[in-house]
């Protein structure tokens, strides 16, 4: 089987979604605007490195989702995050430190590492460059709000860099953080992984992949306020029995009829 970052997070943050999503095959509608519009800008940031025009490309990637009925936050609207996506490139452009050569080959790599009885790993970087000058692996993020940068050291916590650099062995991390905001920013965030961090990672892998494979699916609840992960859980309808939450959010991809089984080995 292969495994990733996210089918790892989703399993750890809780059981019961991971089995909702990758083994009964629920599927999350496109629906938010904040995250198509990350890829759309993702895809004008190659663009901008392969020397194209980075602003059209952005254009046309999102303009394919004008006029859907998608879930903006606060006060976003489609042309307003069109804006805000032209303003940051062109920032990121002045700024001149970050460098991908050979771009064809250097973006979106995609890695994968053998784990445990025949299993895989597999991650898609970004890229690969240098941020002023220094070689390092480089993650794109766009948001509405900065990346905290205190204290120091923080970034080094962040799962996903721990997880791009035990599978490249690439020590030297980056985030590369697009705020949109009225005055739009880019973050430079810069930190190194350790090698004991890499190992808790392999160990953290082989852990959460025999809970799997065991066929654990217990539910983590996370009703406990102020934080409330359950009431933005796009599978809350699922654990609540709620048809309508469930067709508001999800789609069922094919073949989930054929896992029945697992009903046996959690229940």
């Amino acid at each position: 089987m292969v495994y990733s970052f996210t089918q790892i997070s989703q399993y750890l943050t809780c059981p019961r979604r991971y089995r909702y999503r990758y083994l009964d095959k629920w599927k999350e509608k496109d629906t938010r605007a904040a995250m198509l519009f990350g890829r759309a800008f993702e895809t004008a940031l190659a663009a901008f490195f392969r020397r194209e025009d980075s602003a059209a490309v952005l254009f046309r990637e999102w303009s394919s989702y004008r006029g859907q009925q998608l879930q903006y936050s606060k006060a976003d609207t489609w042309d307003r995050m069109l804006q805000e996506g032209i303003q940051l490139l062109d920032r990121f452009c002045q700024d001149s430190r970050v460098r991908v050569h050979q771009p064809r080959r250097n973006l979106q790599i995609k890695f994968t590492r053998p784990i445990s009885q025949g299993n895989e790993f597999v991650a898609y970087i970004d890229a690969i460059g240098k941020l002023d000058g220094s070689r390092c692996l480089l993650e794109w993020k766009t948001t509405a709000n900065r990346y905290a940068e205190e204290p120091n050291g923080l970034l080094a916590l962040d799962p996903q860099l721990v997880c791009y650099s035990w599978i490249t062995g690439i020590a030297e991390v980056a985030q590369i953080v697009f705020v949109r905001k009225r005055l739009v920013e880019v973050q430079y965030l810069r930190t190194t992984i350790t090698e004991e961090q890499r190992q808790e990672f392999t160990d953290l892998v082989a852990d959460a992949v025999q809970r799997i494979e065991s066929a654990q699916f217990l539910p983590h609840s996370g009703i406990r306020f102020p934080q409330n992960p359950c009431s933005s859980c796009p599978y809350i309808g699922l654990c609540l029995g709620r048809q309508d939450l469930v067709d508001a959010a999800l789609v069922r991809r094919p073949g989930a009829e054929d896992l029945d089984w697992l009903d046996q080995l959690t229940y």
